[in-house]
């Protein structure tokens, strides 16, 4: 399970959890950090990716667009890098088993 971290995360978050979501990346990493959630979200399409996002616009193309991509909101408001990153391992199982459910197209995590 890779995940596509959105603008609003740190960067610096992905050294805190690549080892356990291997393959993931950061929007700036590929060259969208001012893009639109369209463009977002067809890149994480084409490429596999889970959306890991704290903005509620990817949960709500989620119910119009369905997945993939499947987006994960994160609800943890205003908060260090390291506090997101324990909420994260936190739900470490929960997030794979969102990630092998072929019906779900959202999870909020917080």
């Amino acid at each position: 399970m890779k995940l596509l971290l959105d603008e609003n995360l740190s960067h610096r978050l992905l050294s805190a959890i690549q080892a356990y979501f291997p393959g993931s990346t950061h929007v700036r990493d590929v060259g969208l950090q001012r893009a639109d959630d369209a463009t977002i979200w067809a890149f994480a399409q084409e490429h596999g990716f889970m959306i890991l996002s704290k903005d509620a616009d990817f949960h709500q193309r989620s119910f119009v667009e369905g997945q993939p991509p499947k987006v994960v909101w994160l609800r943890v408001g205003n908060c260090t890098t390291e506090r997101v990153a324990a909420t994260l391992l936190r739900h470490i199982d929960d997030l794979h088993a969102f990630a092998g459910d072929e019906e779900s197209a959202f999870m909020i995590v917080s």
